[in-house]
């Protein structure tokens, strides 16, 4: 039996983090992947829907065939001139540093043991070998979520792996989920001239996002093109019973949309079930990791199945954390800054509570709010809206949340994201120099605004 300091069930985001933050520290590691080293990541989600975002917005401001957006993104997914990606270089990057990566699944067969099985069939069984671990760290990821609505099966519906894989656009599509992920490819396809419905039992899109953040989605959507229907479930699907044999979708309130696809992007669920967990004494169907990450003695449970957000910023995280908590370190994870970002056109990031949230939880908190298109920035893009908001804790006067629609939104947000995770008192905030004209020097008016609201007056130096 080969013995190992790490061995790393699962090579997606989280689980290549870890991999290299154990190997960089002089540890032994081996990584078991099932499918493809990197995860969903880079091949099926986060860089192929921004690659198919940015062809969006230049084939509306310009020319950029449906071809050239699905070739780049053929390149970004090294899926050039084949099916399936190839993930060969996350290997070697593992392997150069160190790691043994096994092609298989891996499966926990008593404590600081895993059995990995190779791939194989039925007339050639996959070969089976045991690995003695020190630490075993699960991260197995996330799969697209499927309700069981009537008929939805047959309609043989997509998720984001089609959605974003396709070589051919559909005529027209309608979109289950008014998340990110619906968010975002409900953009792409409308702006590339397919007939778009997005479907979502919330009245607001992105509902867990600050309002005004679900407000903008709506409109950037519906300027798009994108049919929003908010507030109605999915309560049938009629396969090809519409116009030239399109998906008919039932919906709650007694309408109905028709698509010749269907994308199901209504959340992700997790599956712990089958890695053997349950020789440790744990139920797979109830396992929380404690707040340093564990799940047992010496196994560590990280990304999109250990929460709180499924992000890939969130899972890389995670992933150096568990080693360094495994190494003996006294760290804990601590997710107050974390960062959300959807790639609309402007685009949408928040990070932290809104200012009702961060009431409900017993901070006496307020707001300051500038119109973006109103900042110098806004008048010289021309922007029609958006908005720069920050959250502050008046007791401790440092900010508990933030929120921008702007064009840079994605990288604005972090200087808030910074002053949340320091606890950045706000004056100091106040006396940064901010470039002009920027986003971010929108940022500088509100610390001052607010510090006049703190203070009750005029800020003296």
């Amino acid at each position: 039996m080969d013995r190992f300091d790490f061995v790393v069930i699962g090579a997606g985001a989280a689980g290549e983090a870890a991999a290299h933050a154990a190997l960089e520290a002089g540890k032994t590691v081996a990584v078991l992947e099932r499918e493809l080293v990197g995860g969903s990541c880079p091949f099926w989600a986060c860089i192929p829907s921004k690659s198919l975002l940015h062809a969006a917005a230049m084939h509306r401001h310009g020319d950029y065939s449906w071809q050239r957006a699905s070739d780049r993104r053929d390149y970004m997914i090294n899926r050039e001139g084949r099916d399936w990606p190839d993930d060969s270089s996350g290997v070697k990057a593992l392997e150069d540093a160190g790691a043994r990566v096994y092609r298989g699944e891996g499966r926990i067969v008593g404590p600081g043991v895993v059995e990995m099985r190779a791939a194989g069939d039925a007339a050639h069984p996959g070969s089976v070998q045991q690995l003695e671990a020190g630490t075993i760290i699960v991260a197995t990821g996330s799969q697209p979520k499927m309700p069981p609505i009537e008929g939805l099966a047959e309609a043989e519906p997509w998720t984001n792996r089609e959605a974003t894989a396709t070589r051919d656009l559909p005529r027209s599509l309608v979109v289950l989920g008014g998340g990110a992920v619906g968010v975002e490819l409900s953009s792409v396809f409308a702006r590339f001239g397919v007939e778009t419905a997005l479907v979502h039992s919330h009245e607001r899109l992105i509902e867990r996002d600050h309002p005004r953040v679900s407000e903008a989605a709506a409109r950037i959507l519906r300027d798009d093109g994108v049919e929003l229907r908010l507030g109605a479930r999915t309560v049938r699907v009629r396969p090809r019973a519409g116009d030239r044999n399109a998906h008919v979708v039932e919906l709650s309130d007694g309408g109905w949309v028709q698509g010749e696809r269907i994308l199901v992007a209504v959340g992700r669920a997790f599956d712990l079930g089958g890695l053997g967990l349950e020789t440790l004494g744990l139920d797979p169907s109830g396992i929380r990791p404690d707040g340093r990450l564990r799940i047992a003695d010496g196994v560590y449970l990280i990304g999109d199945s250990a929460g709180p957000e499924l992000f890939t910023h969130v899972s890389h995280y995670q992933g150096g954390l568990a080693v360094r908590m495994a190494l003996g370190e006294e760290v804990v994870p601590d997710y107050r800054a974390i960062p959300r970002a959807v790639f609309l056109e402007p685009e949408l990031a928040s990070v932290g509570l809104s200012v009702e949230e961060a009431k409900a939880a017993g901070v006496d908190a307020f707001e300051k709010v500038v119109d973006f298109a109103t900042t110098t920035r806004g008048y010289e893009l021309e922007a029609a809206f958006g908005h720069v908001a920050i959250v502050v804790d008046r007791s401790s006067e440092t900010l508990v949340g933030a929120s921008v629609v702007a064009p840079d939104a994605s990288a604005a947000i972090h200087e808030t994201v910074l002053a949340i995770q320091t606890r950045t008192p706000l004056a100091t905030l106040a006396s940064m120099i901010h470039a002009f004209p920027t986003t971010s020097r929108a940022f500088a008016g509100l610390y001052v605004d607010a510090l006049k609201e703190l203070r009750g007056g005029p800020i003296r130096a």
